[in-house]
């Protein structure tokens, strides 16, 4: 009897010991992660050749075209030399393949991609120089990278296109990329080599004088030139037609997706009253434009976009995922609140308000120190500045080279992002054997270390690493260590850690107060600063159920936008973000506007002819 009872109380504190010691000693990575964080960390490719010839080398991609085919999960971009395909929206496998180059040497620039019965139809754009051509390409084994010409030259000359099946299987192109010509459309002959059917119709075209959110430059202002529309994208959802374009720069922080909507493919379209529908202008990652949305299996809608950068290279940009919905009236949205944080992938149909994690952000203008500091410019403060645009740098990529962090206090880290920056990288293209390896360790102290994340035999470029934890853990410091780098020096633009810490949520935001200028395009808004808060969400829309509009101010207590509809009355929330939680949304304020004919919003001409 003692033997058994003592034999049990022995393989119980077997277990115990065992699960303390691997949960002290085992890296705290989930596989597969539940969650997500922009930006996508996808192994993008560095640019051609041609570009870096006469720029620093850097990694950049923009113009995503992504779709479900056979349940999978297809993302075609700019110059990656191949694409990525995905089973979760967490984990992305590259592909490379080589498709035919454009006049300007472009590995596929702002493609096309439609899923369709007889296979995946993809189509690179072309250029508008004389007598290029692009092939329009159709696979039944994209997974395995196997493709062939459908058509040799495609027959429409189309700059940025876009592809959509109707119901009926019917399909149409959409394209255009300029500050002058519109967005065209035509329905297609497939039959025909796939020739435009019935004539090139002009779709839309931008009105920055009425919105604010087209004004060219950064914030919208100081624009030294007329508003670029790109990026055409078709969905039908129930019965109506949802034609979304980038605007106004894909180099600002307000690069944006709107939308119009029509009862037919080919218009006319209404401009949507909530528009963007896609925007992103503050926070780690600006710019949410020229993307594509599409759904999961699980019927949740989903909207990726390009990011901006703009540091090494005016194009120099990442991809965003963002949760999209069409609410009970038809408004198509995409939830970029928090849209730089940790976010759920639902294996359920979700409200895609309800993506958010509520794990906030502990990093932000911490501590930091580090083994080197290569030059002013790239200062060890810039890693936990929460900007995308500065950086720091060690002195070179030996492995050793370590960046280290203060939170401050013991907080529950529950996820950590590694950005790296590529200072003084020296290649191009498509790196296929190159691979960032580190590892993260944690402390209580800051002299006795402990390893966290162990990435030491990582085959991958992780450019935007992402690590879910297994569960939470407290600490207080942590120290990033190089083992290698693909290329350049070991260089940070941000170590960002997310989760929560001891404490009560923040107070509520006081005096919060909006004035619409003359110009009802831009308006000032100001609040009382909150003891404890890092940041305020600001929330915004055309009707007081509807605060689709969503963004992070950070480190001030005021904001000028200059985003807004002509004729469109506006209603605004606020609330305050801690380490330890959001505070109560402020009652909503609405600022009214002078109406506008409802008329001038209408697009969609009857005109054939064909563009220049």
């Amino acid at each position: 009897m003692n033997s058994s009872r003592f034999a049990l109380i022995g393989i119980l504190l077997a277990l115990w010991l065992f699960q303390n010691l691997k949960a002290k000693a085992a890296p705290h990575e989930v596989t597969p992660p539940n969650t997500y964080c922009n930006p996508m960390n996808l192994d993008y490719a560095f640019v051609p050749w041609k570009i870096s010839q006469r720029l620093a080398d850097h990694r950049s991609t923009a113009d995503p075209a992504c779709v479900r085919h056979n349940n999978l999960f297809y993302l075609f971009s700019t110059n990656q030399e191949g694409y990525w395909w995905s089973r979760d929206l967490s984990r992305w496998n590259y592909v490379w393949h080589l498709f035919k180059e454009n006049a300007t040497g472009d590995q596929v620039c702002a493609p096309a991609a439609l899923s369709t019965k007889r296979g995946l139809l993809f189509l690179p754009c072309r250029t508008d120089i004389p007598h290029d051509s692009m092939p329009l390409y159709i696979s039944k084994d994209p997974r395995g990278g196997k493709w062939t010409e459908e058509v040799q030259a495609f027959p429409v000359q189309a700059w940025d296109p876009g592809m959509f099946q109707d119901d009926d299987g019917k399909i149409y192109l959409y394209w255009g990329s300029s500050n002058v010509y519109p967005i065209y459309g035509t329905e297609l002959d497939p039959k025909d080599g796939y020739r435009s059917k019935g004539g090139i119709k002009e779709i839309l075209k931008l009105d920055p004088a009425k919105h604010g959110w087209e004004r060219f430059g950064e914030d919208n202002i100081n624009g030294k030139m007329d508003p670029f529309i790109e990026g055409a994208w078709v969905n039908k959802i129930g019965n109506k037609y949802y034609l979304q374009y980038g605007a106004p720069g894909t180099e600002w922080n307000i690069y944006a997706d709107g939308v119009y909507i029509s009862n037919h493919p080919l218009g006319p379209f209404t401009y949507q009253t909530h528009n963007p529908f896609c925007w992103k202008p503050t926070g780690f990652v600006n710019g949410a434009g020229h993307g594509s949305t599409f759904d999961d299996r699980y019927g949740n809608l989903w909207h990726i976009a390009t990011t901006v950068i703009n540091v090494k290279y005016t194009c120099e940009r990442r991809l965003g995922l963002f949760p999209a919905g069409v609410d009970e009236d038809g408004v198509l949205f995409a939830d970029t609140a928090f849209g730089d944080y940790p976010h759920y992938i639902p294996k359920i149909k979700k409200d895609p308000h309800s993506h958010f994690t509520n794990w906030f952000l502990l990093s932000y203008k911490k501590h930091v120190w580090a083994s080197s500091e290569r030059a002013e410019r790239t200062a060890v403060s810039n890693a936990s500045d929460e900007n995308i645009k500065t950086y720091w740098s060690a002195t070179d990529g030996s492995p050793g080279q370590f960046l280290a962090m203060d939170l401050g206090k013991e907080s529950d880290v529950r996820a950590i992002q590694v950005n790296y920056a590529d200072e003084d990288a020296k290649t191009y293209g498509k790196q296929h054997k190159a691979r960032h390896r580190y590892k993260l360790f944690h402390s209580h102290n800051g002299k006795d270390w402990l390893l966290l994340i162990d990435r030491s035999q990582n085959n991958r470029e992780v450019p935007h690493d992402y690590i879910e934890l297994s569960h939470s853990i407290r600490t207080r410091y942590l120290k990033l260590v190089n083992v290698e780098m693909p290329t350049g020096c070991f260089a940070i633009s941000d170590l960002r850690v997310f989760g929560s810490s001891p404490g009560t949520r923040p107070g509520n935001v006081e005096n919060f107060r909006v004035q619409r200028h003359s110009d009802e395009r831009d308006a000032d808004l100001t609040w009382d600063p909150v003891h404890s808060a890092y940041a305020y969400e600001i929330r915004f829309g055309s009707d007081p159920k509807k605060l689709y509009h969503s963004f992070l101010v950070y480190g001030k207590a005021n904001y000028t936008l200059h985003a807004l509809n002509l004729g469109t009355p506006y209603y605004f929330s606020i609330r305050a973000v801690s380490e330890s939680g959001l505070s109560d949304m402020s009652s909503i304020l609405a600022i009214g506007s002078k109406p506008l004919d409802n008329a001038s919003h209408l697009v969609g001409l009857d005109s054939t002819r064909k563009p220049n």
